[in-house]
Order: C-alpha cells, then sequence, then structure tokens
C-alpha cells in the first residue's frame, strides 16, 4: 500500500519506518525542511534506539521517500496516517490547530477515496471533527472514511513496541476503513480491537491514565514506607507478582513526565469536567505527580539543611532513560527549586540537553561530580547505575547520593563510604 505520514515526530517516523519493514512504500510530510533534510541523509533528528539503522535500510532500498509538497503527496497516497502534535493548552485540553491544519489540506487535495488515520493522540470526538473540517474544504464531494488508530508506544523501545504491539485499535464507522486496516495490519500478530472511532480515542486516555495511577500509588506508598521504615521496593515485588497487578510501572521515583501521561492525564480530567464529571481518583494521582518532586526536595533539605551556596550535581535531565526527550521531566522541577534556593546546579545527561544558562552542563560523570556537596539521581540511564562510584567518591567535597530513581543498592553504597538516601 501507499501510505502518506503527515509529521515526521517520533511517532510519525517510527510509524513509517515499521510500514516499510512490512512492506509498504511510504512518504513522510513534513513542513520543517531541517528535519526532512536530516531524515533524507540518515539521520533521526531525535534519540530513539533502533530508528537510524532503519532508516538508512529503508533509504536504501528506496521504501521510504521524504516531502515537504503537500498536494502531491496528498493525492499519491491512498491511506494517509496524521502523526502531528496535539500540545496541552493551558486548562489540560488539546489543541488541535495542527489536526486541522492536516485536515483542511486533505480536503482541498484529494482527489479518490482515501482512508485518514488518526494517530495522534486526540480528544473524544475528533474524527467527526476531522470528518467536518475535510468536507468543509472539498469543492466536489469526494468520499473517505476517518478511522481512529492510536499509538502505544514508549519512548526509548517504540520501535520494539511498534515491531512488536499488545494490541493495535481499529475505530471507525465504516467496515470498508476497517477492512482495510486489517489489511495494513496483516503481518503483526496480536489482537486487532474494532470498535468505533470514540471508543478508539478514549482508550488511548484511559490506558495511559492508568499506568499514571500506578506510578501515583507507588510514589504514595513510598512516601508512608519512609515513615515506616520500610523499603518501597520489596513492597512493589511483592504486590508485582500478582497477575492481577502486574509489576510493571510500580518503580517508585520522583514522578512521571514526558510527552504522553502529563498531557493524557490532563486531556482526560478536562474531557471530564466539560461533561460535568469529576475523575477523583485521576486528579489526585495528578496531584501526587506533581508533589512528588517537592516531597524529594524536601528530604534533601532535611538532610544537607540550607541550600545557598551548595554545589548540587544533576545525574539525568530526560524524562526517562534511552531517549533525549526532556517535556515535563521531573528533573525539572528539581532543578527549579534548587535554583529558587539559590544553589550552584551542575547537570549531565547521556543524550539530552538542558538549555538553562544558569545550570552547567558537563560531558561526563566525573566532571559533574567534582567539588559537588551532593549528587541527585534523576533519571534512571544504565550509566549511572554501572558507574565507578567508589573512584568518584574522591572527587565530591561531600559523598552524599539521593536516588530519585532507586537504581542504585543501599548497602553497596554505605559500604564504599557514601550518604545514600533513595525514595
Amino acid at each position: 500500500m501507499n501510505i502518506l505520514i503527515v509529521g515526521t515526530g517520533y511517532v510519525g517516523t517510527t510509524t513509517g519506518l515499521v510500514f516499510c519493514e512490512m512492506g509498504h512504500q511510504v512518504t513522510g510530510l513534513d513542513i520543517d525542511e531541517q528535519k526532512l533534510k536530516s531524515l533524507q541523509s540518515g539521520k533521526i533528528y531525535f534519540y530513539e534506539p533502533g530508528l537510524d539503522e532503519l532508516l538508512s535500510k529503508h533509504l536504501q532500498k528506496r521504501n521510504i521517500t521524504f516531502t515537504s509538497d503537500i498536494e502531491n503527496a496528498i493525492k499519491d497516497n491512498d491511506i494517509i496516517f496524521i502523526c502531528v502534535g496535539t500540545p496541552q493548552g493551558e486548562d489540560g485540553s488539546a489543541d488541535l490547530r495542527y489536526v486541522k491544519n492536516v485536515t483542511e489540506s486533505i480536503g482541498k487535495y484529494m482527489d479518490k477515496y482515501k482512508v485518514i488515520v488518526n494517530k495522534s493522540t486526540v480528544p473524544v470526538g475528533t474524527a467527526e471533527l476531522v470528518t467536518t473540517w475535510i468536507k468543509e474544504k472539498q469543492e466536489a464531494l469526494i468520499p473517505f472514511d476517518v478511522v481512529s488508530n492510536p499509538e502505544f508506544l514508549r519512548e526509548g523501545s517504540a520501535l520494539h513496541d511498534a515491531l512488536n504491539p499488545d494490541r493495535i485499535v481499529i475505530g471507525s464507522e465504516s467496515k470498508k476503513a476497517r477492512d482495510i486496516m486489517k489489511e495494513l495490519y496483516k503481518n503483526f500478530h496480536c489482537p486487532i480491537v474494532e470498535t468505533d472511532s470514540k471508543s478508539s480515542e478514549l482508550i488511548k486516555y484511559a490506558a495511559n491514565a492508568f499506568l499514571a495511577l500506578k506510578i501515583s500509588y507507588i510514589n504514595e506508598l513510598a512516601r508512608l514506607c519512609k515513615t515506616l521504615d520500610i523499603h518501597i521496593d520489596g513492597i512493589a515485588e511483592g504486590i508485582g507478582y500478582d497477575k492481577r497487578i502486574g509489576n510493571s510501572f510500580l518503580k517508585a521515583g520522583i514522578g512521571f513526565g514526558g510527552s504522553c501521561f502529563p498531557k493524557d492525564v490532563s486531556a482526560l480530567l478536562y474531557t471530564a469536567k466539560k461533561s460535568n464529571h469529576r475523575l477523583t481518583i485521576l486528579e489526585a494521582a495528578k496531584e501526587v505527580n506533581e508533589t512528588q518532586p517537592i516531597h524529594f526536595i524536601h528530604m534533601v533539605k532535611s538532610k544537607l539543611g540550607k541550600l545557598k551556596g551548595k554545589n548540587i550535581a544533576i545525574l539525568g535531565i530526560s524524562f526517562k532513560a534511552n531517549t533525549d526527550d526532556t517535556r515535563e521531566s521531573p528533573a525539572f522541577r528539581i532543578i527549579d527549586r534548587l535554583l529558587a534556593e539559590q544553589a550552584n546546579v551542575t547537570c549531565y545527561d547521556p543524550k539530552a540537553k538542558i538549555g538553562n544558562q544558569r545550570v552547567i552542563q558537563q560531558n561526563n560523570i566525573e566532571n559533574t561530580l567534582r567539588n559537588c556537596d551532593a549528587v541527585i539521581i534523576c533519571t534512571e540511564w544504565e550509566e549511572f547505575r554501572i558507574t565507578e562510584w567508589e573512584k568518584h567518591k574522591s572527587i565530591m567535597k561531600s559523598p552524599v547520593i539521593f536516588d530519585g530513581r532507586n537504581i542504585l543498592e543501599k548497602s553497596k553504597m554505605k559500604e564504599i563510604g557514601y550518604e545514600y538516601y533513595n525514595i
């Protein structure tokens, strides 16, 4: 099939390359010429393991091309995936301006039947809006169908998730469109959920919100464990073996961040509010997540005292390991509080950049820890777990570690000679 991917970001690029692997012909459409230039040269402009190799492979095989020519891209392809951003508004709602811009172009340029697929995370009712926006721009009545087909990709393992999905959700009122989508996904071995577009749109929000609940629950439980002098990791392991609960997303830490969970939780709360409903459990989960970094800073202050003039090293600023994405990263909330307390902050991350002139960013762990009064681990990079902590102790002003991701062994760190505090 000839597939158009509108938006060559994290979701769009991954989705397009996976369809290339399945034997389809893919065109990536974007208005950002710098992104297109990078992709055309075989370089992914963001960090996601495995994508560079896959891009080079399919550029050589000529299974994928990139363009900014909107009109011809729409006319030349049968299935159009919308993979543009839906940023969060101030009220928590999803901003659909980019989705609307794309759909208006589709309505203007389409010349035959198309299947329009919403891959972007969008609120309930967006498929209906897309249908309206397309029709408003059509000069002649050309048939088309709209499908909701949400993505369930984890940054850092997006390629694996896209090639090995837990399920594929196809939401449309059109049997013809659903059949085309099933043919598109015929080589995937997983359950296919066929439903209406509204249900499909809600499934994505409901899934992410539930995972956010698990994270906030284990973090709130960790606060109780601190009071009771119990290690939260043992509790998480003990309940995680229960198949009804599962052990994923039960890692205590400084809270969740990223491009999905905070935005999707807020969007679902906004949807509920518009419908005169309250999702009180989800409201509480959001509050726990927003206060978790503050709770952590209180622990730091209780051990170090006043932070003014203290040299604090931050390890990790991406919201999770194996990505350079810093959107809604809890590390930034911790850094902001440290700066407000007039601490001197130095940071290191293997992939992410901070872009804050008040923070010194180093290019390795050793330079970051030099002469620091304490180090705070904010991201669970494997590099931080296996680094030579015994050697680093001598270059620190004070060997104090605050482990915001519980990645180090408490007994081992104390044996080396560190003061070690964790969630």
